[in-house]
């Protein structure tokens, strides 16, 4: 979906393997696994999201989440590593089959909403403004979203 193409849950994580106990005693000079750092951040999913209209910021069960009203639509995994996303049900095997080392399906739990993940280490902030501003306008009107992007988009 493309910035203002607006046709009509919450996150999990990647557990990572860490160096069992026996390999740091048997390796004096051996340092933990670098933590991957996301190319997007928690500010600038802030900044994008609080820019559209009716957006609210929550902290839920210390996740930080976007919604209007009760719909939530983008919501951070507690290490901010990877960011849940309001996405087409019928498209989302597709974009995930596509590019899994961007995209993952949701916890079988929540697969029954309209809801992808993505690694927040495999996108830059113009995709991910995409994915947040496509999510928004999933749970606005779609007069609202036509009025905020403007009429010529989408």
């Amino acid at each position: 979906m493309a910035v203002g193409d607006c046709g009509g849950g919450s996150g999990h994580h990647r557990r990572r393997a860490r160096p069992t106990p026996q390999a740091v005693k048997t390796d004096p000079e051996a340092e933990p696994a670098e933590k991957e750092k996301p190319l997007v951040t928690l500010e600038e999913i802030r900044r994008a999201a609080l820019s559209l209209p009716r957006t609210e910021e929550a902290l839920v069960r210390e996740r930080v989440k976007f919604r209007v009203g009760r719909i939530v639509y983008v919501a951070l995994s507690r290490d901010e590593l990877s960011m849940g996303c309001g996405f087409p049900r019928e498209e989302r095997a597709a974009l995930v089959a596509a590019e899994p080392e961007k995209f993952f399906m949701p916890i079988p739990s929540e697969m029954r909403y309209q809801w992808i993940e993505v690694r927040l280490t495999a996108i830059d902030a113009a995709e991910m403004r995409e994915l947040v501003t496509d999510a928004w306008c999933m749970c606005v009107p779609k007069r609202l979203a036509e009025e905020h992007l403007g009429r010529d988009r989408g």
